[in-house]
């Protein structure tokens, strides 16, 4: 980004705690830095640590639906709006003609007919199967900059990537009508052994990705792919009301001090404004705001066309005539898209109130033993834990609330293990947003199965960290060289989140 906008976003540095914090008093700043501080006792828990969404948190009782609870201190209006953001997010659109009007748009190119196929129970989605067509993971595509206009557009985040010329964005393995579908991903594993202190060997699975049966001919030479298995919803809400001066303090590119964690900010433009803000959603945190996340997917993983994204064709690009003349589904007399606000906005305010659960056993000595681990091994350098919310917060229910999400919300160097080699925004192809760690522990209660990373390649916690490198080597081998029974407490932990 332009070193105009990196300082118009620079927080202030003047002598005082949180100084930055400008929506706080000086009392205020005090308190924050006292509650948000490191723990110096590990034998017992923090103060409303079990509470990791703050006054938002749910209590419910842990089942299925531990992902699909609205904030737990919405108001009755609110609630009623939170359930119409839901039926949306069900609902299944279909394709142009149909008498449905208000439900007809989808495609001609897509990869699910409903948020909710994707997102399943709002909880993680998990690579596909032998034989079977993915429909929780899709496959992201660009080209490298060629023009000097498209250089400029990349760093002025006018654009975040170059589609890739003929199959654009994101690879769709479906269709309506007669229109070819552009491919199916394919997905070869190898094995990769980590011996661990302790006599254990991990059998890591290392993916090779490609791409069979492609509709519109061959991709670009130079064409470069990245798979997407798509995230837990919980808590975005909580995440869009972290004070950007919070995140731009802990980000330190040059590794100043010296640490060897070197995590930056990404810079996004917000859809509507134009103005810069911190891309803080996607793997690669390339979107700024729940909705226009939520649009992105509306546009590019079901083909609906958006007042943020109003092209009604989705992802078909021009060298897909026979995509682009397929009928759309817009209604003049309901709005100038497929998805006309208040959809939209309705869709966005249940996705910004997904709740995060209570959390279990913070007393448990296992967990608060691993939980020392945790902070031991150094993970914390980018997994932070907690955050005091902005006072200025858009939803009143987000404001000034203590929250764990165990995120930094940075772009960190994951090392070459990890890397898809397609650069994003500002993200190499080494780099990765810190994913919340927030509800790690009952992804199998709510998905039925323990997948991680951005394409599910670990099966498990224990093999994410072994993924790690880059930035996070340091910890990784910490975690290696831990007693077994000191792994055990750190996984322990983690389920815990």
């Amino acid at each position: 980004m332009s070193a105009a906008i990196a300082i118009h976003w620079q927080p202030a540095r003047a002598d005082g705690i949180l100084s930055w914090r400008t929506d706080l008093s000086e009392k205020d700043r005090a308190r924050v830095a006292a509650v948000t501080a490191a723990p110096r006792d590990f034998s017992k828990a923090e103060a409303f640590e079990s509470m990791q969404g703050g006054a938002a948190t749910s209590r419910k009782l842990v089942n299925r639906d531990a992902f699909s609870q609205f904030s737990a201190n919405l108001t009755f209006k609110q609630e009623r709006d939170f359930k119409l953001g839901n039926a949306l997010f069900r609902k299944l659109w279909v394709s142009s003609p149909s008498s449905t009007r208000a439900s007809d748009g989808l495609g001609p190119l897509y990869n699910a007919r409903a948020c909710q196929n994707c997102h399943l129970k709002d909880g993680r989605g998990r690579p596909p199967e032998p034989n079977e067509i993915a429909s929780s993971m899709f496959l992201r595509l660009s080209v490298p900059a060629r023009t000097e206009a498209e250089r400029e557009a990349l760093a002025n985040k006018m654009m975040m990537r170059i589609p890739e010329p003929v199959y654009g964005g994101q690879l769709q393995e479906f269709s309506v009508g007669d229109v070819p579908v552009e491919g199916h991903l394919r997905i070869d594993y190898s094995p990769v052994e980590v011996a661990l202190n302790g006599g254990e060997t991990v059998t890591l699975r290392k993916p090779t990705y490609t791409v069979s049966d492609l509709g519109y001919g061959p991709m670009d030479p130079d064409a470069m792919i990245s798979p997407r298995v798509t995230p837990q919803m919980i808590g975005l809400g909580l995440l869009e009301a972290i004070h950007p001066g919070d995140i731009i303090a802990n980000a330190d590119p040059e590794d100043r001090d010296g640490d060897g964690i070197s995590g930056k900010v990404s810079w996004a433009r917000n859809p509507d404004t134009g103005e810069p803000m911190i891309g803080r959603f996607g793997w690669k945190a390339t979107e700024p705001t729940v909705l226009a996340q939520s649009s992105g997917a509306f546009a590019g993983d079901i083909g609906i066309s958006t007042p943020q994204n109003p092209a009604p064709w989705g992802d078909c690009t021009e060298a897909q005539a026979d995509c682009r003349g397929m009928p759309h589904g817009v209604q003049a007399d309901l709005g100038d898209t497929e998805a006309p606000d208040p959809v939209m906005e309705l869709v966005a305010f249940y996705a910004r109130n997904l709740a995060v659960p209570k959390r279990r056993d913070v007393e448990d000595e296992q967990v608060l033993a691993g939980k020392a681990l945790f902070n031991e091994a150094g993970c914390v350098a980018c997994h932070r834990p907690k955050y005091v919310t902005s006072r200025e917060a858009a939803q009143k229910q987000f404001r000034f609330q203590l929250i764990w999400p165990y995120t930094d919300m940075l772009l960190h160097d994951m090392g070459e293990g990890l890397a898809d080699g397609r650069p994003v925004g500002d993200a190499t192809g080494r780099e990765w947003r810190t994913a919340p760690l927030w509800g790690t522990g009952l992804t199998k209660t709510v998905n039925g199965h323990t997948m991680m990373l951005h394409d599910g390649r670990a099966r498990n916690a224990l093999e994410a960290i072994l993924w790690h490198g880059g930035e996070a080597q340091t910890s990784r081998d910490a975690v290696v060289a831990m007693e077994p029974d000191e792994r055990a407490a750190l996984l322990r932990f983690l389920e815990s989140l």
